[in-house]
């Protein structure tokens, strides 16, 4: 990682270095997942097992878990995971449920009562990736919200295993959350079969998930298309900034960029700091640290495409980060909380020298399916009302529409509705008479 001099660059050279490291997705990614939708919207199961034969290798019988395996996979993990996976389940659920939106109701006139009332989605789609790691985590993330939301049917799909089976500690935080209808699947395919429906997987309303360009392009494609699906919102490659100061711990903020380098060549990481001395830390930890990882390449590879930028003060880092608008942004500066005022775009903050953005991949409570790509600057992570659909309900009594009819008559004329203003002038005339006359109700 080099470090950059903000003050240095002209306007070009600065979207060059917070530019992310993939846009939209290329002709080739497009054009595959065209023709895998396609199939599968035609062929249903067929299309699905050919696919997963393709891409993973693996040759299934049948794309749905049964029951058994489901318990057979909850008694082979180790007690201290199966407890990690509860207690992790309870702080996301406690988290969560604070901040279910409640009905309400107003009277805006005497006699108009207006409600927001909240109904489950009916049927979600919930894609829980299992690409170079499966990712249990996820699935507790989308299902709680979704069981809190009290969605009649959650389906959940995820990749198999070079054996054939779902992830073991998958299927555990599945069963956590209640989820019985478990389909195995990855890529375009799985999307596609939550969308279309198929001989087993049923037809979702709305689909979760983050996953690899094909798994967004499909998203992105079902979404748009005539009747089908929502998404929840753009979830592609992790990035993660960090904002320090002089006072920062080089070794944290290093294992801070790292752990989101290690989720894909294609993830970015980037610190603002206006001390050099720090940044030049940072940089010699990385490379220290990089090392000693497991997932050392792929983390080496992220890195390739991230930032050190080093800001003339912390003022600016923040209308830096405030740009960029990054999915996770870490405070690593002594007045952290003070500071949060300052931040207007972001999916998740983490404020203070020991708060890693891993406790909110997997058991602070807040979510960890969150918007990337920039897409912060205009929507926040998945929660209960994600799960749900708001409905506005209206009661007007003739009291009501004698108080509120008026208004609706002179904007309908000024837009020349008049089927629209008749519907309110002949209540109105109703109203106006007397008692028994003229069939008034």
């Amino acid at each position: 990682m080099n470090i950059v001099e903000w003050s240095s660059l002209g306007f070009r050279e600065r979207q060059e270095v917070t530019a992310r490291a993939t846009a939209a997705a290329g002709p080739e990614v497009t054009a595959s997942v065209t023709r895998t939708m396609a199939a599968v919207e035609a062929e249903g199961d067929a299309a699905v097992l050919a696919a997963t034969a393709r891409f993973d290798g693996v040759d299934l019988d049948t794309l749905a878990v049964s029951p058994q395996q489901v318990q057979d996979a909850v008694r082979r993990l180790t007690p201290e995971l199966r407890g990690a996976i509860t207690e992790a389940a309870g702080r996301i659920r406690t988290f969560h449920a604070a901040g279910a939106v409640p009905d309400y109701a107003v009277e805006t006139a005497p006699g108009v009562r207006c409600e927001r009332v909240m109904r489950p989605i009916e049927r979600v789609g919930l894609y829980v990736p299992a690409g170079s790691a499966p990712l249990p985590s996820t699935a507790l993330m989308l299902g709680v919200p979704a069981q809190l939301a009290g969605c009649p049917h959650i389906v959940l799909i995820t990749p198999p295993d070079p054996s054939g089976q779902a992830d073991d500690a998958v299927l555990a935080a599945a069963a956590e959350c209640g989820i019985t209808e478990i389909f195995l699947g990855g890529g375009a395919q799985a999307i596609a079969a939550l969308a279309y429906g198929t001989e087993t997987v049923p037809a979702c309303d709305k689909i979760f998930g983050p996953g690899n360009a094909w798994v967004t392009e499909a998203k992105r494609q079902v979404s748009t298309a005539e009747g089908g699906p929502g998404i929840d919102l753009p979830a592609g490659p992790s990035e993660v900034v960090v904002i320090a100061d002089s006072g920062a711990d080089p070794e944290f903020v290093a294992a801070d960029l790292l752990s989101q380098a290690e989720h894909g060549p294609d993830s970015q990481v980037l610190l603002l700091t206006d001390d050099r001395p720090l940044a030049e830390a940072v940089v010699e930890q990385v490379e220290t640290q990089v090392e000693q990882l497991p997932r050392a390449e792929i983390a080496r590879k992220a890195l390739a495409s991230s930032r050190v930028v080093r800001t003339a003060t912390l003022d600016e880092a923040f209308e830096v980060s405030n740009a960029y608008a990054p999915e996770h942004l870490i405070l690593a500066l002594r007045d952290a909380h003070a500071r949060l005022a300052d931040v207007r775009r972001a999916g998740s903050v983490f404020l203070g020298d020991w708060a890693p953005e891993t406790l909110g991949d997997y058991c602070s409570g807040t979510n960890h399916v969150l918007p990337t790509a920039g897409a912060a600057r205009y929507t926040g992570g998945v929660n209960v009302a994600s799960f749900q659909v708001a409905m506005t309900v209206q009661t007007v009594t003739e009291q009501g529409l004698q108080a509120a009819g008026p208004c609706a008559v002179e904007l309908s004329e000024a837009e020349h509705l008049h089927a629209h203003q008749r519907a309110v002038t002949r209540r109105l005339d109703r109203a106006a008479r007397p008692p028994g006359d003229g069939g008034r109700p």
